[in-house]
């Protein structure tokens, strides 16, 4: 096996794979994803889609791919996952790259932002006015998952988005102050870790971050500082650790209750850990 990290999607990628050829098709295909999805390229498919008038647009057939798996973490995770966020997340003040976002002391937090409407079929997105597309996590899973569905990768992690094929494969799970509280026998499956103890910045004298609440359109708060999540994709676990996070105390509760979750943990601001009993870790 052979192993490559470079940099894509503002994040790490780390890839195992066969050959070398291998590792560069699956450096390719994440390049040509963010080159799609990426809202902080002005030329990217996504940023067209954002600013073009009309409730109609169509699609190319990646981005119809990704759309079509950015609805299915809505439906899955009953609307806690909302790709139609991106609006508030750019009033919010992460409207550039987070390497160049700063306190926003200059900025007021927004009054209202509409709710977001959208839908996918085919190759038509519809939504409301206002509403624009955020597909960070999404598009990371996703792609995570298509490179190794494709047999280009054996393993891909992805800024804590992982998607293995590999039986004897381990993951370390590390907290916000840079400590494994845990190492898990992934194998066959997917991880994937949600985090707002990062991606974070003051907007005039309010600390915010980057995971917006499709209930309220504001940014994440609660208890849980951190969640991870075992499921069989990617995608799925982007999904389940977003809407665990979001979920705060309740999160765990809920993962329990959904059967396409594996396995889950948290980590709460005071540093306590908690897990569902399905989580299967390395002795």
């Amino acid at each position: 096996m052979k192993r490559n990290l470079f940099r894509a999607m503002g994040t790490t990628i780390d890839v195992t794979a066969a050959t070398g050829g291998a590792l560069a098709e699956t450096r390719d295909l994440f390049e040509a994803v963010e080159a799609t999805c990426s809202r902080f390229l002005p030329d990217s498919e996504l940023s067209d889609i954002n600013i073009a008038p009309g409730a109609e647009v169509r699609l190319s057939p990646t981005m119809a791919r990704v759309m079509h798996a950015a609805d299915t973490a809505r439906t899955i995770t009953h609307g806690f996952v909302d790709a139609g966020v991106g609006a508030a997340v750019r009033e919010w003040g992460y409207d550039i790259s987070f390497e160049a976002v700063d306190a926003r002391i200059d900025r007021a937090a927004p009054d209202q932002t509409p709710n977001p409407e959208w839908s996918v079929k085919g190759v038509m997105l519809t939504r409301s006015p206002g509403t624009q597309i955020d597909l960070g996590g999404v598009a990371k899973g996703w792609t995570c998952d298509l490179a190794v569905d494709q047999g280009t990768a054996a393993i891909v992690s992805a800024g804590g988005d992982v998607r293995s094929v590999v039986p004897d494969a381990r993951v370390e799970i590390v907290d916000p102050w840079g400590d494994i509280p845990t190492t898990l026998l992934l194998g066959v499956g997917a991880l994937a870790t949600s985090s707002v103890s990062r991606r974070r910045w003051r907007l005039q004298d309010r600390e915010v971050n980057h995971l917006i609440d499709p209930r309220t359109m504001e940014p994440c708060s609660g208890p849980v500082l951190q969640a991870s999540a075992v499921t069989a994709t990617a995608l799925e676990a982007e999904a389940a650790a977003k809407a665990i996070l979001l979920q705060g105390a309740d999160g765990l509760a809920w993962a329990d209750r959904q059967p396409w979750i594996r396995a889950a943990l948290v980590v709460w601001h005071d540093g306590s850990v908690f897990a569902t009993t399905g989580l299967e870790m390395v002795a």
